[in-house]
């Protein structure tokens, strides 16, 4: 997750993307975009909106929402959906798969290159494959209260 020290892309950079996506560029938008697009990242909403009001509340849970909504609609961020609960928003756009750790609850690119998928089924009549979506599931073979303490003292 980013600081608020950490560097952002600069506005005007996002208003760019943002209207190479067909997306108006309103304030909050171009905040968001700032922050999720600085660096290829996994981020949730809860976690982007506690960053884009770390010094002060502007914008809403609803705006946040709503804009990553809109932007994984546009094509400019991919929703990562690891259960029906939690949701992360990938700015790597790129074809890439996922490593998912169920205890941590970190995410991971994998690249697609590194997946052999064979014998994908043939898609219904009138519609073609766009894309495919894997998230490896690991969970670590140390026990979870033995990993705590190990990444405790990692920091």
């Amino acid at each position: 997750m980013l600081a608020e020290t950490e560097k952002r892309i600069s506005k005007m950079r996002a208003v760019d993307v943002l209207r190479q996506y067909s997306i108006a560029p309103t304030q909050q938008r171009v905040e968001i975009a700032q922050l999720l697009l600085s660096k290829p990242q996994h981020v949730t909403a809860e976690q982007l909106m506690t960053m884009v009001n770390v010094d002060r509340p502007r914008v809403s849970k609803a705006t946040v929402y709503n804009t990553l909504g809109l932007f994984a609609r546009k094509g400019l961020v991919k929703e990562v959906i690891v259960d029906p609960t939690k949701i992360f928003y990938d700015s790597n756009i790129s074809s890439h798969y996922h490593f998912y750790c169920i205890t941590t609850g970190q995410l991971w690119d994998v690249g697609a290159e590194t997946v052999q998928l064979r014998g994908l089924p043939t898609a219904p009549e009138g519609s073609v494959i766009d894309s495919v979506d894997v998230i490896i599931r690991l969970r670590p073979v140390v026990p979870p209260e033995e990993l705590a303490v190990a990444q405790d003292e990692a920091v």
